[in-house]
């Protein structure tokens, strides 16, 4: 690919969409700031088709450790990336990978002459002022995505509740959601659950709860793949979610969403200031979000809370608040 480029630049990103999603922003900036060069995003391969979608990146480099873990290298070839971006974390471990490839320039936190790292900063701003800091200007609301050309929503106008994450702590009681759903087709309208390739039963637990069938459900091993997920967020009324992957993926794609957080703020994680996008939180303070069991916090938020917020995101039909909430 690298064909008539002056070079390419590498940014190494090896986290979930959530991640991929607020690093848009970054590398945007990395775009305008180098067009002659072609853009490497080293990240896990099941992400190939949310990058293309950003726009930003003309090529994956897969890489992936275990979890959340630093990859112990990237499989790099050709001449050495003219500038290797650190958007992995602030540790040594991700700025060596990099410094392996032996490139022209390294941008990153655990560089002696970088940017100090501020952890109570929203992940968006964090990695601007990162490129910033090497003289790339960036502008940490420059997140939106267009909805996949020539792909049709699976359910369009509906709602989406999507009960999944990949910690307990962030996972709000499929119950709850399934109260929300009830309240929802109560009201009239149209309600969808989603959910990954491993969360086929919780989807379909709070499908049963809400009243819905089993058509309603779009999870499990029949998970839909980003494009059709993309266009389903797209064309939905409105998403309720917890503090994932599909709650950024409704921002990126400017549609209403109420966002349950639990262990971590939102100002560190949330929406941008946007009456579209709602975010529930009872803290402080920040807990562990990778713990196993729901967290405190997100435990505090009931259903009646999430019926209000999606009334103000977007005109419900008339939805009342659940019994007993």
């Amino acid at each position: 690919m690298s064909g008539a480029r002056a070079g390419r630049v590498l940014a190494l990103r090896a986290l979930g969409l959530g991640d991929l999603l607020t690093a848009v922003p970054a590398l945007r900036a990395l775009r305008r700031a180098y067009p002659e060069h072609g853009i490497a995003l080293a990240a896990p391969a099941w992400l190939a088709e949310a990058v293309t979608a950003t726009g930003a990146v003309d090529e994956l480099v897969p890489v992936g450790g275990a979890g959340r873990a630093v990859p112990e290298r990237v499989p790099w070839s050709g001449r050495a990336p003219t500038v290797a971006v650190d958007l992995h974390g602030n540790g040594p471990e991700s700025f060596a990978v990099l410094c392996a490839l032996r490139p022209g320039r390294v941008f990153g936190y655990a560089d002696g002459g970088g940017p100090r790292w501020v952890a109570d900063e929203h992940e968006r701003a964090r990695w601007c002022r990162l490129v910033e800091w090497y003289g790339v200007p960036a502008d940490p609301s420059d997140l939106r995505i267009a909805p996949p050309e020539g792909v049709r929503s699976p359910a369009p106008g509906a709602v989406v509740l999507h009960p999944g994450a990949d910690a307990g702590a962030r996972r709000w009681p499929g119950a709850r959601f399934g109260e929300v759903g009830r309240a929802l087709v109560d009201a009239g309208e149209r309600v969808v659950v989603t959910g990954g390739p491993d969360e086929g039963d919780l989807a379909a637990s709070v499908a049963e709860a809400a009243g819905l069938p089993p058509s309603a459900v779009l999870a499990g091993p029949a998970a839909l793949p980003f494009p059709r997920l993309a266009a389903l967020v797209a064309g939905a009324r409105a998403v309720v979610v917890g503090d994932t992957g599909v709650s950024h993926l409704a921002t990126a794609l400017g549609t209403p969403s109420v966002t349950l957080f639990g262990p971590v703020s939102p100002a560190l994680w949330g929406p941008p200031p946007d009456p579209r996008h709602i975010a529930l939180w009872h803290g402080p303070p920040s807990g562990d979000p990778h713990a196993p069991a729901p967290d405190a916090r997100l435990l505090g938020i009931h259903p009646n809370e999430v019926i209000a917020a999606l009334a103000r995101a977007f005109p419900l039909r008339g939805a009342r608040s659940p019994a007993g909430s």
